[in-house]
């Protein structure tokens, strides 16, 4: 049989051999060990008494023995259930209390274990009827999960907390399912007067106690971010637990949500673990990175193993991926809005405002234009004051002796009458068609002036010739009775006398 080193010496090769090789391999040396075996076997038993005296004489001063902790020895005697052994270990000196590296003690093992004749033996020794694991775990939470009903009365008239609540805050009647266990747990209840508020006073304790820790550390001005235990944060702790109030309490302080643990962790992977729904919304909807990897390159996803949780983090994931499309859609339109702009926005404005200037100004000629064609095909329309022109030259004869008619505007007057045999001789049209009103107010006045010029007593007692073009109020070129007794004609819609005309033309020409 080969020996030991020659054994480690050979394993690179035998790792790169196949995995039948390997089997034939294998077989090979079990064959030499049991060779070996059945010869060490035939030799005489002195042999053997002399061979282990030459192994001890050898390893003389270098003999090496194995030890283990008080607290290992102590769980090991209680798992196998021997009284004895436990009371001797407890009689040397070594605390009832001593547990493990998740806190467990030996009460909690015999309570998994059922060991009933060690348990008695623990309690009579001052072991601690309320002690807590890692995750809260009483032993009365182990007994009633497991259903050991005479423990679980044991426990009870030793003092074991009701309504001690473990990490998942719950309480040790809501981790049992055996019916006679359960009325047991029921049963005290009801004997130590506890009622459904002290039971909801007592699961919102711990919760109490951390959000009174919180104020007191913002008070002070202390980071709320500072590592605890396996550099966990206080929002890890929350997260894990579902402490909702207190969570809200610390983002609304500012406390980090991508502060990680010694394993990478976030707080949202903490709620993902446990099963915390509510806080799972309550991070993402503060901004918590769905998307953050552990050390182990493990997302929030990844470490759920609760299907409602996960379906909620999918669907967080969707919406807020469809959120972030759209926000990266609408930042790219901004942006090309933007480039697009420049000093062209400015000059389009400007331009912009000039259009409407010039807009409404040939609006206002055309209406101009409009009002004197109107004019001009019918001296009979109303005036704005609603008199005809028949009306005006009417009232004009009353006040004055009859006069010949006055012709149109354009036309010369015959200081005779008709039928005299004088030449008549036409009067050009006052002003060119580039100097009529550019403005319907304009017209108006106009036009008013020319019927104060035609009323009894009015200043239109003097009539206008056609040399009176530069006079205030006078048409300049419609003309009158040479004399001055006949009427001045109306003038309907004329460009102003002030501007003296550029040429004269002949009044067919002026339309």
């Amino acid at each position: 049989m080969a020996e030991h080193p020659e054994l480690v010496a050979e394993m690179p090769a035998v790792a790169r051999l196949s995995t039948p090789e390997r089997l034939k391999h294998a077989q090979k040396r079990r064959a030499q060990q049991l060779k070996k075996w059945a010869q060490a076997e035939k030799e005489p038993q002195g042999s053997k008494v002399g061979a282990e005296r030459k192994r001890r004489k050898r390893s003389d001063g270098n003999a090496k023995r194995v030890t283990f902790p008080a607290s290992v020895q102590l769980l090991e005697a209680a798992a196998r259930h021997d009284a004895e052994e436990v009371q001797h270990f407890l009689d040397s000196g070594i605390s009832p209390d001593l547990c493990n590296e998740d806190g467990l003690t030996a009460l909690h093992q015999c309570c998994i274990d059922d060991a009933g004749k060690v348990v008695p033996v623990l309690l009579d020794a001052g072991a601690d009827v309320n002690a807590r694991d890692s995750e809260l775990w009483t032993p009365l939470h182990a007994a009633a999960t497991c259903g050991h009903l005479h423990l679980v009365q044991l426990l009870i008239q030793r003092g074991a907390d009701l309504l001690a609540t473990n990490s998942d805050g719950n309480m040790p009647y809501d981790l049992c399912e055996d019916e006679l266990t359960l009325d047991c747990l029921e049963s005290a209840m009801a004997e130590q007067g506890i009622t459904q508020e002290k039971i909801e006073e007592a699961r919102g304790a711990t919760e109490r106690e951390m959000m009174a820790e919180i104020r007191q550390l913002v008070e002070a001005g202390a980071d709320l971010d500072a590592p605890r235990g396996h550099g966990a944060t206080l929002l890890h702790i929350t997260a894990a637990n579902g402490y909702a109030e207190a969570a809200e309490l610390l983002l609304e302080h500012q406390a980090s949500l991508s502060s990680r643990d010694e394993d990478g962790w976030q707080p949202l992977h903490a709620a993902a673990c446990w099963g915390q729904v509510q806080m799972v919304e309550l991070l993402v909807a503060h901004g918590a990175d769905l998307n953050g990897k552990s050390v182990l390159d493990e997302t929030p996803l990844d470490v759920c193993g609760d299907e409602e949780v996960r379906a909620k983090l999918l669907e967080l994931k969707h919406k807020h991926e469809a959120v972030m499309r759209s926000h990266h859609r609408h930042k790219s339109l901004l942006q090309r809005r933007t480039s697009s702009a420049g000093s062209r926005g400015k000059v389009v404005r400007r331009v912009s405002v000039s259009e409407r200037s010039s807009l409404y100004r040939r609006e206002h000629e055309r209406e101009a234009i409009v009002w004197q064609r109107a004019a001009r095909r019918d001296s009979g329309d109303d005036d704005d004051d609603g008199q005809t022109d028949a009306e005006l030259r009417r009232r004009a004869a009353a006040a004055d002796p009859p006069a010949p008619s006055p012709p149109r505007n354009g036309s010369a007057l015959c200081p005779h009458g008709p039928g005299t045999g004088a030449t008549v001789h036409p009067v050009p049209d006052p002003a060119p068609r580039h100097h009529l009103p550019a403005t319907l107010p304009d017209l108006k006045r106009h036009r008013a002036a020319t019927k104060l010029q035609h009323l009894p007593g009015g200043d239109a007692a003097t009539p206008v010739g056609r040399g009176d073009a530069g006079d205030a109020g006078g048409t300049g070129g419609t003309g009158g009775t040479g004399d001055g007794t006949g009427e001045p004609p109306l003038l309907k819609l004329t460009a102003p006398a002030e501007e003296p005309p550029a040429q004269k033309q002949r009044c067919c020409k002026v339309m």
